[in-house]
């Protein structure tokens, strides 16, 4: 996916936006990019590979070199970013976030109509900065221009634009992920994530509505176009999952969902008498273990870390591009503490199943160094589609899921049209989806959170969420 941070302000920002940036990097780990404006010095751009070494280190450097009170940088898994454009809006930089499904068709269309060119990566892709800027270009101003480019657009698209007058942010019109604006005493500063800027002196100031854009200087937020809350369909997945732990979407603190969604997991069990004698509550690092936590309140069971992460040199397990080696890393990055896990009955907490591959074998390790029973809970429904709005799956086919390739294989095609049944446990196509996971993964016992159980840990209305991935509904 990725993240972005920007700032306007009346001092030098250089600073600011660096470590901003670097506060996205649990977002993205593929590339990073700054550009700033001054008068004197222009637009000042780097990008740098950050696959083999974190942001900070990247960056060091250039944030040393570069000078201006307007700065923006990103975190990408896509396009280099930022991109420089020349257009007759001006030149300016332009940081995207989001999936065009449609960029083929687009760019088609840009060409016929007398586009020139499309800056090209090395995999022939059309960088999507290039591309979203050649459909705002077809408007007189950069207001109507995003507005136009977000109606042209299948899938999601939220940014900003740096500009010599200033910092444009636009949210996407769906609000599937935040842009949040902060304020401090000598200018503003918008990101993905409230908690960046808290540590540089921003209070939050607000929080853009689905569609809007605002400009964004050192002296003030002016709305150029206003949002439609009733359009809001934030991601779901960014509370179970993706969301850093302290991060805060539409009021809602990742953290505190998480304890939340466990302690209702573990009144289902006791309501369903399948709480499971078991000596320790565990939860998969990193973002299991709140979920974990609450189940273990809930429940009265104790919690513990069976499995200690190694954190000075592995991030999250999805880091490289190869799934041979993420599944690797994840195998290296978790350390077992024996003493928890020989002759121990254990539950864990996991955020999702979405391929079983790693799950399968973190239950075969645990056997292997002695464990007496493993039982599993899924912090979220059985995933059933590949995210087509910001990525969060690198799934090539859905067939990669492990619960559509059993539901493929007990009904062929027609499966899908009994999806709502499988993702409800309570149904025996559920019941028999839930077990057929649990023999493949050689469970002691498996349970989901349903979608209801969900929606009241986010504790949003479930029409202003997105919860494609588990229902195939936008």
């Amino acid at each position: 996916m990725g993240g972005f941070f920007g700032a306007a302000s009346n001092n030098d920002c250089i600073t600011d936006v660096f470590f901003g940036t670097d506060y996205h990097s649990h977002l993205g780990t593929r590339r990073g990019g700054m550009t700033a404006y001054s008068p004197d010095r222009g637009f000042q751009r780097a990008i740098h590979s950050i696959e083999n070494s974190p942001f900070r280190t990247k960056f060091e450097q250039d944030a040393t070199d570069m000078r201006g009170k307007l700065c923006i940088g990103c975190i990408s898994d896509t396009d280099p970013q930022p991109l420089l454009v020349r257009s007759k809006l001006g030149i300016y930089s332009i940081c995207s976030i989001g999936i065009i499904r449609n960029a083929e068709q687009l760019s088609t269309e840009l060409l016929e109509s007398g586009c020139a060119n499309f800056e090209t990566m090395s995999s022939g892709s059309i960088n999507s900065g290039s591309l979203i800027g050649a459909l705002i270009a077809q408007k007189d101003n950069f207001t109507d221009g995003i507005r136009y480019a977000q109606s042209k657009i299948d899938g999601t698209m939220s940014l900003i634009i740096l500009t010599k007058d200033g910092i444009i942010a636009a949210r996407d019109q769906y609000g599937r992920l935040p842009i949040i604006v902060g304020k401090r005493s000598d200018g503003y500063c918008v990101s993905l994530e409230s908690f960046a800027f808290q540590k540089l002196g921003y209070s939050t100031y607000k929080e853009l509505r689905p569609g809007e854009i605002d400009m964004i200087t050192a002296d003030g937020c002016e709305v150029l176009s206003d949002g439609d809350e009733s359009k809001m369909h934030i991601c779901s997945f960014m509370w179970t999952y993706y969301g850093y732990p302290n991060a805060v979407y539409e009021g809602v603190t990742v953290e505190t969902m998480r304890t939340r969604n466990g302690e209702i997991m573990a009144e289902n069990d006791i309501k369903n008498g399948k709480l499971p004698d078991v000596d320790y509550v565990c939860g998969i690092p990193d973002s299991g273990v709140p979920h974990a936590i609450g189940y273990a309140n809930r429940s009265g069971i104790p919690f513990a870390r069976p499995f200690i992460k190694y954190t000075p040199t592995w991030p999250r397990s999805f880091m490289p591009t190869n799934q041979t080696m993420r599944n690797q890393v994840a195998k290296m990055k978790l350390i077992p503490v024996h003493e928890l896990i020989e002759g121990k009955k254990l539950l864990f907490v996991d955020d999702s199943i979405v391929r079983g591959t790693q799950m399968r074998e973190t239950v075969e390790f645990l056997y292997e160094n002695g464990a007496k029973e493993v039982h599993m809970r899924s912090a979220c429904p059985p995933i059933m589609y590949g995210c087509k709005y910001l990525n969060f799956s690198r799934s090539t086919s859905e067939m990669e899921l492990i619960a559509r390739q059993i539901i493929d294989e007990a009904e062929g095609a027609d499966g899908i049209r009994f999806i709502d049944e499988y993702s409800d446990t309570n149904t025996e196509r559920g019941k028999k989806l839930r077990d057929e996971i649990c023999r493949r993964l050689k469970l002691t016992s498996l349970e989901f959170q349903s979608l209801d159980g969900t929606v009241r840990a986010i504790g949003k209305p479930q029409c202003e969420l997105c919860t494609y991935c588990w229902n195939g509904k936008e």
